[in-house]
C-alpha cells in the first residue's frame, strides 16, 4: 500500500462531531447503507479534466469515520516506532520542510475530489529508510520513505506527483471499497451485525489498522490514482510531464518488477502511454496555475 505526510504547521480544525444517535437508530443505519451501496455513485467534479469515472457505491458499507480512525490510530503507531528507532526526521530536516512544501500547495485541491478532506488533519512526514515507498491512509496521513527520494534522485515536480498519486488512494476511497468487496476480512460482515445490535466493534477497530498496511490497490485503482493525481498536481503547479518522467525512473530502478512499491504500483510501457496521452489534458491547468 502507498504511505505520506506531517502535519501543516496550521493543520486544518477539524469540526465537532455530531451528536451521539439514539440506541434506536443501529437497524435504520444498516439499512440505509444497503441502500445507498445500490444508489448511483457521487458524480466527478464538474471541472475534472481527466476521465476515471464513478466511484463504487460499495464503499459506502465500511463508514468512512471508522476507517479514517482506525488508520489514524495505525499512522500515529507507525510513527512513535520510527520516532523510537530514530528513523522519524524532524520538522527542521530540509526534505521533510520540501515536502511539506508540496502537500500545502496540493492539499486545497482535495475537496473537489472528496468533500470529506476539508475535516481531515492532513500530516507528512519523513522516514529514514532505504525503501522505494510512500503512501497516504484514509484521512490524509501521509508518509514517505528517504530512499524514493534519495534514490530515484527526484525533482519537486516528481515527487509532487507521487504525492498527488497517494493523496488520490485516500481521496477516491480505495481502501474503503477494497475493504467493501474483499472477501479476505470479515469487516463488513461484523460490522453489519454490529449494527444490527448483534455484536461489537471493538476487535474489529483493533485489526482495522493493520489490514490498511497489507491492502493491495487494483490495477484500476493503480490508473485512477496516476490520473487523479496527476490532475492535483497540475493544478498546484507542478509540471504535468513529469509524472511521465518519474514511472520511467521507476521502470529503471526496478528493472521491469521489483518489491516494495514498485510490487503494489505496476509501471511499464502501458502506464508511461496513459499519462502520456493525459498530460495534455491537464497542461492548461498547470499553465493557468503556473500564472497565479
Amino acid at each position: 500500500m502507498c504511505i505520506f505526510c506531517d502535519l501543516r504547521t496550521a493543520p486544518s480544525a477539524t469540526p465537532s462531531a455530531p451528536p451521539a444517535s439514539p440506541r434506536a437508530q443501529p437497524v435504520w443505519s444498516a439499512r440505509r447503507a444497503f441502500v445507498l451501496a445500490g444508489a448511483a455513485a457521487a458524480a466527478l467534479p464538474a471541472a475534472a479534466q481527466v476521465n476515471v469515472g464513478q466511484s463504487s457505491a460499495l464503499r459506502k458499507l465500511v463508514p468512512a469515520g471508522e476507517l479514517e480512525g482506525a488508520a489514524q490510530q495505525q499512522y500515529a503507531q507507525m510513527m512513535g516506532e520510527a520516532s523510537g528507532q530514530k528513523a522519524l526526521l524532524p520538522a527542521s530536516h530540509p526534505q521533510v520542510q520540501r515536502l511539506r512544501r508540496m502537500a500545502q500547495r496540493i492539499i486545497p485541491h482535495t475537496p473537489a475530489w472528496n468533500a470529506r478532506a476539508t475535516q481531515w488533519k492532513w500530516e507528512v512526514n519523513l522516514i529514514q529508510s532505504p525503501q522505494i515507498n510512500a503512501f497516504c491512509m484514509p484521512g490524509g496521513k501521509i508518509a514517505f520513505y528517504t530512499g524514493i527520494l534519495d534514490k530515484l534522485k527526484l525533482s519537486d515536480d516528481e515527487a509532487a506527483m507521487i504525492m498527488g498519486h497517494e493523496m488520490a488512494h485516500a481521496l477516491r476511497e480505495h481502501a474503503r471499497e477494497r475493504m467493501a468487496k474483499s472477501g479476505a476480512t470479515n469487516f463488513g460482515l461484523r460490522l453489519g451485525a454490529q449494527l444490527l445490535g448483534l455484536g461489537d466493534l471493538g476487535n474489529v477497530a483493533a485489526n482495522l489498522g493493520t489490514q490498511l498496511l497489507s491492502l493491495k490497490f487494483s490495477r484500476e485503482d493503480e490508473t485512477e490514482a496516476d490520473l487523479v493525481g496527476l490532475e492535483l498536481a497540475a493544478r498546484a503547479a507542478y509540471q504535468p510531464q513529469a509524472s511521465v518522467s518519474l514511472w520511467e525512473k521507476m521502470t529503471a530502478a526496478s528493472g521491469g518488477a521489483g518489491p516494495g512499491f514498485l510490487s503494489t504500483h505496476p509501471s511499464g510501457p502501458n502506464r508511461i502511454r496513459e499519462l502520456q496521452t493525459n498530460v495534455p489534458k491537464v497542461q492548461g491547468l498547470y499553465e493557468a496555475a503556473r500564472r497565479g
